[in-house]
């Protein structure tokens, strides 16, 4: 009897013990999905007073409103979600930090300190063989902050044409605009192709200077302002010709929604959702991203209005770094990334130094290594080394548009990347 009541005795612990640590099991995942919502919800700097986007076009904002701005873009016009991944890529750190590195430009010599605070860095972030060299933020951000891209934008935009051209929804970027852009017949978009596009050859006129109330992209802004479907196309059929397609090149924001109206036709949906489908949740991005629409449930601002986290960014940049794989398959065509970030020959033989919506390497040694950039202004890169193997994101708080760099960005990228080697 007694060896009968110490069996049911164990037992009823044994079954109270496995009951507990249930519970405990069931309380730990529901207090990590209330995390993971909360990550998805709570934003650290939603409060934050932020600027317009015309101050920021005009240079206005101080430079702690710029800060504010450049991290709540998502407030100023309707965005679309970019889904992350359910299984984030690791970014593993580096046993070896990367503490030196000597600067020397315009006969001055720098270090890393100093270009932090001269050009207004708020996130910089290197990768070496995929792994964290580096990684610094500034002025309250950390790694749930999202930052705005500006014309980073374009060159994603250009990789998802390069995705639609693997799977085939387009031909090559020898087809027309118009032939998934109808509404282009007749302006001076006909007869010109996707890569003229691509390369901003398109030989429609346009002016750029964002601080100008009169410019092209200044109007094109207004247009997106306004929030009316179909304004910025509007604005984009109307330009006139200045050249031959293909025989000269204008940097022309304009040239990038004509390329996300491409693109939105060609695959039909979202530049956002295709977004996350063939890189961004493939790849293993962390976080959600956010890309502005041109109107409430519109389509995607093909040339600006991205914003992520810094791993993120090199995250993207590691993918193209690897030839655009992603979870085993080659998400671009064979040829595409050097083919898109290497410099371009206009028609008539004229050399271009820009790729397909990609900057190409300015110094001997960026050329030498084939490198190339992702660039927006008031200070934004993503440049990627393939030869070094080096990706390195910077964000930027320089409260004007152009002109506000005290460090040349690109002598900066030759010095970490030598100091890696």
């Amino acid at each position: 009897m007694i060896r009968n009541r110490k069996f049911l005795l164990i037992a009823t612990l044994s079954l109270t013990t496995i009951l507990l640590a249930t519970i405990a099991t069931t309380v730990q995942s529901a207090q990590q999905a209330l995390l993971v919502d909360s990550e998805r919800t709570f934003y650290p700097h939603a409060s934050e007073p932020i600027g317009t986007v015309r101050q920021i076009y005009d240079g206005v904002l101080t430079p702690e409103m710029a800060v504010n701005t450049f991290r709540n873009i998502d407030r100023l016009f309707p965005t679309r979600t970019v889904p992350r991944s359910s299984t984030p890529m690791p970014l593993p750190r580096d046993a070896t930090a990367l503490t030196t590195v000597r600067i020397k430009d315009r006969g001055k010599q720098y270090d890393l300190e100093d270009y932090l605070v001269l050009n207004r860095v708020a996130g910089l972030i290197v990768l070496k063989d995929g792994r964290v060299k580096l990684e610094r933020y500034r002025f309250g951000n950390s790694e749930r902050t999202r930052w705005m891209s500006m014309s980073i934008a374009k060159s994603i935009t250009s990789t998802l044409i390069g995705a639609a051209v693997k799977q085939g929804h387009l031909t090559n970027v020898s087809d027309p605009v118009t032939r998934y852009v109808p509404s282009l017949a007749g302006s001076a978009y006909a007869n010109v192709s996707i890569r003229d596009v691509l390369m901003m050859s398109s030989g429609v006129r346009w002016n750029e200077t964002y601080t100008d109330p009169a410019s092209d992209r200044r109007r094109l802004l207004e247009a997106q302002i306004s929030l009316m479907p179909g304004s910025a196309m509007a604005v984009m059929k109307g330009l006139p010709r200045a050249a031959e397609p293909g025989t000269v090149n204008n940097y022309n924001t304009g040239e990038t929604q004509v390329a996300a109206e491409i693109l939105r036709s060609a695959v039909g949906k979202p530049l956002a959702t295709y977004l996350s489908e063939r890189i961004w949740a493939r790849f293993g991005m962390e976080a959600d991203a956010n890309w502005w629409l041109e109107s409430a449930d519109g389509i995607e601002i093909g040339g600006s209005g991205f914003s992520a986290t810094l791993r993120d960014y090199a995250r993207f940049g590691l993918f193209i770094l690897n030839g655009g794989v992603a979870a085993g398959e080659a998400i671009l065509p064979a040829g595409w990334v050097r083919n898109a970030t290497t410099p371009k020959v206009l028609r008539g033989g004229k050399p271009l130094a820009y790729g397909y919506l990609w900057w190409t390497g300015t110094s001997q040694s960026a050329k030498q290594d084939s490198a190339f950039s992702a660039e927006g202004i008031h200070g934004q890169f993503i440049y990627v080394n393939p030869a070094a193997k080096v990706v390195i994101v910077v964000w930027s708080a320089q409260p004007k548009p152009t002109g506000d760099a005290v460090i040349d960005d690109w002598l900066v990228f030759d010095a970490v990347t030598d100091a890696l080697r």
